[in-house]
């Protein structure tokens, strides 16, 4: 496990929202939020966004929101409706709650909760509009008990996605990230039309035509621990039209 980052104040006391979408994932929440709430953020708020788990994850949430009532809020939805449309609720929801700054990230442990200081450190101290965990880029690391078909599969979805979108990101379907709360407002999450793991690529795609910076650095994935992958294969059909619709959907785009 990596030791935080240090922010100098006034960084360290931003106000980050980090948005947990989860499903089945009972597990596996109580050790994401103490590694969360460990880091040296003050203004760290967590938002568990539930799709009506069937493992009682919405029941482990409330009470862990009302041991720590100042700093984790849970929705509850009514019921699985895709990781994308869980990201844009729990992304809105984290704008109008006041969050200057807000992250993303999954709630099987496979993304280090002690990289969130330096990717906000990186994300303040530079012009990027947003900041991504990446597995691909000098120093990226994947865990070497991640099944050989995942990285085959991961790997072809990046070029794929590469070579029909001309997105100059290298891990294009990185579901770990810190955004600039203005970035999202000016993307607009009402343009974002993506269910499922394809969200994270509309978004990068977004990002990248409006003229967004995008920052890329290193963390190690980690095969989670609990639970199991919510890879279905209607997610893997959407994820492999995804960039065609974009292609059409977004063409002509403009702020």
């Amino acid at each position: 496990m990596i030791e935080p980052v240090q922010l100098p104040s006034p960084w360290q006391d931003a106000r980050l929202t980090v948005v947990v979408p989860t499903y089945n994932e009972a597990g596996n929440l109580p050790t994401l939020v103490e590694r969360l709430l460990a880091l040296p953020l003050p203004g760290l708020r967590i938002l568990v966004v539930d799709d009506n788990s069937p493992d009682g994850t919405g029941d482990v949430a409330d009470k862990l929101a009302i041991e720590h009532p100042a700093r984790i809020e849970v929705v509850h939805r009514a019921g699985k409706e895709g990781l994308g449309r869980a990201y844009v609720d729990g992304l809105g929801r984290a704008i109008e709650g006041g969050a200057e700054y807000v992250a993303q990230m999954d709630a099987d442990l496979s993304h280090p909760p002690e990289a969130l200081p330096g990717m906000l450190g990186a994300l303040i101290s530079t012009q990027a509009s947003v900041v991504i965990g990446s597995r691909y880029v000098p120093g990226g690391e994947l865990d070497e008990n991640w099944p050989l078909y995942r990285r085959a599969l991961s790997g072809w979805a990046n070029l794929y996605v590469h070579t029909l979108l001309r997105v100059r990101i290298r891990d294009l379907t990185a579901g770990f990230k810190v955004w600039r709360a203005d970035a999202l407002r000016d993307i607009g999450l009402d343009r974002v039309q993506s269910n499922g793991y394809s969200f994270q690529v509309e978004m990068h795609y977004l990002a990248t035509k409006l003229g967004h910076t995008i920052l890329e650095v290193p963390i190690r994935f980690e095969e989670r621990q609990e639970g199991l992958s919510k890879m279905t294969t209607a997610t893997k059909v959407e994820s492999a039209l995804m960039p065609f619709r974009l292609r059409s959907k977004h063409r002509n785009i403009t702020r």
